[in-house]
């Protein structure tokens, strides 16, 4: 299962065996943090199975939030604390059941000393999640919530049965969180985009019906 996850395929046997020896499988619920913005951190996360979401809350008001990105299986999160020894930048909680390996900042610099792909591969996702940041600020500032919701659907669509379907986990209310709006604009927007014929709406899932959508 180890050499299965891109951060750590094409290591040796050797490497993997002395990886899994300190890494630790932990299952989360829907809904609980696995993070909290402002810890001290010590610890790399992979995703195994399930979705998580990073965020950030309003200090003045817990129920206002803005997601700044999801991840999936395959993926990592909690890296930053490793290379500047700050706190925690953003909450990491799930958005459905997840099983994650925990390993700790000094058994995974060890594993950069021994494996330095291991290093280009941090560094690629990093480089990645930055650009992708860059795009979202731009997005924010230059485009409105139609465009947004557009850009959203089709970054979050997966095929599923010959379409592309944005489903479970996700909600309305998340997607509002990742674009800087109320539930009640997406909700209207959402609207707009099915009588125009670019989407369908069901219950707990969204189908794409026109890929070139305002945007």
């Amino acid at each position: 299962m180890l050499n299965a996850t891109p951060l750590f395929t094409n290591l040796n046997a050797t490497q993997l065996e002395s990886i899994g020896a300190h890494l630790a499988l932990k299952v989360y619920e829907k809904g609980e943090y696995v993070l909290r913005e402002g810890e001290v951190g010590d610890s790399l996360y992979v995703i195994l199975t399930g979705q998580v979401k990073v965020f950030s809350v309003d200090p003045t008001d817990p129920s206002r939030e803005v997601i700044l990105k999801t991840l999936g299986p395959g993926e990592f999160f909690g890296e930053l604390p490793l290379f500047d020894q700050e706190p925690r930048s953003a909450s990491v909680a799930t958005m459905e059941r997840c099983h994650l390996q925990i390993l700790s900042y000094d058994s995974f610099r060890k594993a950069i000393e021994s494996s330095p792909d291991i290093a280009r591969r941090v560094m690629e996702t990093l480089a990645r999640r930055l650009r992708a940041a860059t795009r979202k600020i731009g997005d924010l500032a230059l485009h409105d919530i139609s465009s947004r919701v557009s850009r959203t659907l089709l970054e979050l669509a997966i095929m599923s049965n010959g379409r592309r379907v944005v489903g479970e986990p996700f909600t309305q209310q998340d997607l509002a969180n990742m674009i800087g709006a109320s539930r009640e604009m997406v909700n209207r927007t959402l609207k707009d985009l099915e009588v125009g014929g670019y989407i369908s709406v069901e219950r707990k899932s969204i189908t794409i019906l026109n890929d070139r959508m305002p945007n």
